[in-house]
């Protein structure tokens, strides 16, 4: 219910009536077989609009739903490397690290130690801060390299904004749906194991 004792008016056609009583322009409204809609309560006078509130509702609801399609929310994701990652592991590693944050994304770098390896954390930390180092045109590190148990990590936030993918191939919910990569690699996880090499870092 409109409280105030007077609005600005706009009819159904756009068109300004300038500001009436609000008894007015409700009873106006109703002669049109339409109702008294506030389109704009803060202003001063509040402005209304001569509507069909049903129509009005669904236009509403629908314009949320496709700009909550044209959104992208911000994912969270994760790089596994090992403290003996051979170079062209590494570099895959880099890569597709670039690619989340070029889509905008957060990316968490964690080098997982085995048994003792653990008494070598600097190991880790020089890899992972050669790691930012290469992908820092993309990405700056949020949270410097923290050793928790048996992992080291460091998360890294994009320089980048959220792409937004096109209507086609998106799911009921309003999400993208993504396409593999061409190399295959598995870009549909969020998180990518390193494959195990006797090479050891820095070869």
């Amino acid at each position: 219910m409109i409280r105030v004792p007077n609005v600005r008016v706009v009819d159904e056609e756009g068109s300004q009536l300038g500001v009436l009583p609000t008894p007015r322009a409700l009873q106006m409204a109703l002669e049109r077989g339409l109702d008294l809609v506030e389109v704009a309560p803060n202003a001063a006078p509040p402005v209304v609009k001569f509507l069909d509130y049903g129509h009005y509702k669904y236009e509403q609801a629908r314009k949320e739903k496709e700009a909550r399609r044209h959104q992208r929310s911000v994912e969270f994701k994760e790089i596994r490397l090992k403290p003996k990652i051979g170079k062209g592991d590494f570099d895959t590693k880099v890569r597709r690290a670039i690619e989340f944050l070029e889509e905008g994304d957060r990316v968490k770098v964690a080098v997982q130690f085995r048994g003792r390896e653990v008494s070598h954390a600097f190991i880790g930390r020089d890899l992972l801060n050669r790691f930012a180092d290469l992908i820092r045109e993309h990405g700056t590190v949020d949270r410097q390299p923290l050793l928790e148990g048996k992992s080291m990590s460091m998360t890294v936030v994009s320089t980048h904004k959220p792409k937004v993918h096109a209507p086609a191939g998106r799911a009921e919910d309003g999400t993208a749906d993504e396409a593999p990569a061409p190399d295959a690699s598995p870009a549909a996880g969020t998180t990518i194991e390193s494959v195990p090499t006797d090479q050891a870092a820095g070869d």
